[in-house]
């Protein structure tokens, strides 16, 4: 009886652990325990289930995802989309193949969304929420690079597709955001957040792809009656679905003596594939056979999930180095002897926060092994020594303040206290000059460092005073009279600004560019009234809940921040929305119309300056060509690209950069010559 009690009670721990990491990876975009510890958790619950015969209601074996939480709409899917069963080793595949053949491809790891079409267009898009709940993202599905808007077969069609990010796009994204504590974690986490946004053109700025997996059902109407035949093939609808324009996942036939083989190919992609992926799945070639089947209460038996076998390496733990960030947050990250994990050297590897220190008993000099998550991302497997002698720094490494530890939900965190240190200044000065805030050129971090630590900036407003500091400044290493000159003229330029601009390079805790749009749209590009803004009146804004809000209040509240956006405020010249006749010239040309832009620019310094353009004149811009579109902009007019194909079946205009500037109002036009 005893020995009962203490199993249901080990349920009851794994129950909450397993819950606590789901909620915090999913919807906070952290981790705090790294993929092979929960994946030993839960299979660990799997077995006692299994043994004791008691499954709890709120068991992660019996829920396969979390409840939406963001304003869109919800949807309840017509059948339960279950997980599915998941194995580690090429036999077990065997097994389950029963003699049949298969259908082996990547899973996609990114966000599962259902897409229905009805007479050859787009209607509905659903991402996979909970598994019996989604939410609708039509809107934003629109803007899937990739995603065709209409198609050929005039029935019912649905299919099933993962919506993801490539890692060289997510690189790009992240690139672009100067403070490390705001990069985005891992394409998984930035796809489901551009998925689920309330403002599609955020979507499409994200290069979203939708990857189809499964084909749900084909039906006739009345006005299209004939479906394809399918012969029963798993494959053949993949086929079927390339001709209608989709991308499918890539796929090869297998059966039990090749698919050894045919997984070996797979893995020697991993190293070169662009695509998230967590494993392979395996499905039945005969349809019929693979539907007979059935379900469990968890799985459908059509298919079956295979799991990397995680490549293990033994090594030493040789220093803990704390890095700090713009929010006080000091990320401990593991340094060890080299070793060769997935066929690459491995020195490195983030151990996420203080609980997973505490967790592993990590102590310098212990016997670890390590791992690639994915066969992707470095991290720590288990501690073999756990010498727990490892202490948490009580003073920054940056400057050398106070820290202190901090409870946020199950997790432990290091933060330093003092508002002056060196590494926040350099982030908050970074994220105020990147290219989405004020954008001024030549400003990188070193620089910044060089300027902070000879004392010619101390608050933002400083950066449009670097002409009292001219000669100085020229006299810095690396620099000189016309660096010195091009870093002045660059922040003069950047003093004629946006005032959304401003509040994203505040760098307040949640407020994203879209985020700070909405908000400078809200109360009329008034500063005062921005900072004067209420919870409540910020909370009537679509996208902004009580989080992000009660941060703003926050952040204003503070008299410090308050006295720096007004000092660097009057160093700014904000544009005004444009009124009265000008305003209806641009308005009749622009408002509510939609612009692709593609290939090289000439003119204009990147896409994104066009992009900015386009949408301070009242238009919109998207990632892909649909019907809504009004003009693709393109200076190869006459290139074979898939856009320009698109367009051309749709009958939009390809315009060149120069047509595109010839649309605008003369004073919006750019007058510097091709560099």
């Amino acid at each position: 009886m005893e020995n009962d009690k203490a199993k249901l009670g080990r349920i009851k721990e794994l129950i909450d652990q397993l819950n606590e990491a789901r909620l915090v990876y999913y919807q906070k975009g952290r981790e705090i325990m790294p993929n092979i510890e929960y994946d030993r958790l839960f299979d660990e619950l799997v077995d006692l289930e299994k043994e004791t015969g008691i499954v709890l209601a709120n068991s992660p074996t019996q829920n396969v995802g979390y409840e939406v939480v963001s304003e869109l709409p919800k949807e309840r899917h017509e059948s339960p989309m279950l997980s599915l069963d998941k194995t580690k080793s090429p036999e077990d595949l065997k097994e389950w193949l029963n003699g049949k053949k298969g259908v082996l491809s990547w899973k996609l790891d990114g966000i599962t969304c259902v897409v229905t079409y009805e007479g050859g267009s787009l209607v509905k898009a659903v991402t996979r929420g909970n598994g019996e709940i989604g939410e609708v993202v039509t809107g934003n599905a629109r803007f899937f690079e990739n995603l065709p808007g209409q198609i050929p077969f005039k029935g019912k069609l649905i299919i099933r597709g993962e919506a993801v990010i490539s890692y060289s796009d997510f690189d790009k994204i992240n690139e672009e955001i100067a403070d490390t504590a705001a990069k985005y974690k891992n394409p998984r986490n930035l796809c489901s957040g551009s998925v689920r946004q309330l403002d599609p053109s955020v979507t499409a700025g994200r290069h979203v792809h939708l990857i189809v997996f499964t084909l749900v059902s084909c039906e006739g109407t009345e006005a299209a009656p004939e479906v394809p035949d399918f012969h029963n093939s798993f494959a053949a609808r993949f086929d079927w679905l390339e001709k209608q324009g989709f991308e499918v996942v890539e796929h090869v036939f297998t059966d039990a003596s090749t698919i050894d083989a045919d997984i070996n190919r797979f893995k020697e992609k991993i190293p070169t594939y662009d695509i998230p992926s967590d494993g392979l799945v395996l499905a039945f070639e005969d349809v019929a056979y693979g539907e007979s089947l059935g379900r469990t209460a968890r799985f459908p038996r059509h298919s079956i999930a295979f799991k990397w076998q995680d490549e293990l390496a033994e090594t030493v733990l040789r220093e803990i180095d704390w890095s700090a960030s713009r929010t006080g947050l000091i990320n401990p990250v593991a340094v060890f002897d080299p070793v060769e994990l997935e066929g690459t050297t491995v020195t490195r590897a983030s151990v996420h926060n203080v609980s997973i220190v505490e967790e592993l008993e990590l102590g310098i000099g212990d016997h670890i092994t390590v791992y690639k998550a994915n066969m992707i991302i470095p991290q720590i497997s288990d501690n073999l020594t756990r010498s727990g002698n490892l202490e948490i720094p009580k003073m920054c490494p940056v400057c050398g303040g106070a820290t202190e530890v901090r409870r946020d939900g199950n997790a432990t965190l290091l933060y330093c206290t003092n508002p002056d240190c060196p590494a926040k200044k350099v982030k908050s000065f970074a994220q105020m000059v990147s290219r989405d805030a004020l954008n001024i050129d030549g400003l990188s971090e070193k620089t910044l460092e060089k300027l902070l630590g000879e004392g010619f900036i101390h608050h933002f407003a400083d950066l449009f005073r670097l002409e009292e500091h001219r000669a100085k400044i020229a006299e810095l290493e690396g620099f000189g009279d016309k660096s010195a000159d091009n870093l002045i003229a660059a922040a003069e330029r950047a003093s004629e600004t946006d005032l959304f601009r401003l509040i994203y390079g505040l760098g307040i805790p949640g407020v994203g560019l879209a985020g700070a749009k909405l908000i400078a749209r809200t109360f009329g590009n008034d500063l005062g009234k921005v900072m004067g803004a209420d919870a409540e009146s910020l909370m009537e804004i679509e996208g902004i809940g009580p989080v992000l809000a009660d941060n703003f209040v926050k952040f204003f509240k503070n008299e410090w921040n308050r006295e720096e956006t007004k000092k660097l405020a009057e160093q700014l010249h904000f544009r005004a929305a444009e009124t009265g006749a000008d305003s209806a010239a641009e308005a009749s040309a622009f408002a509510g119309k939609t612009f692709v832009i593609t290939g090289d620019v000439h003119v204009f310094r990147n896409r994104r300056e066009v992009t900015d353009l386009i949408e301070s004149l009242g238009g919109k811009a998207a990632g892909s060509v649909s019907a809504k579109t009004a003009y693709l902009i393109n200076n190869d007019i006459l290139s074979g690209s898939s856009k320009n194909k698109k367009a051309k079946e749709l009958g939009i205009p390809i315009i060149t950069e120069e047509n595109f500037i010839a649309m605008l109002p003369e004073d919006r036009r750019p007058s510097r010559s091709e560099e």
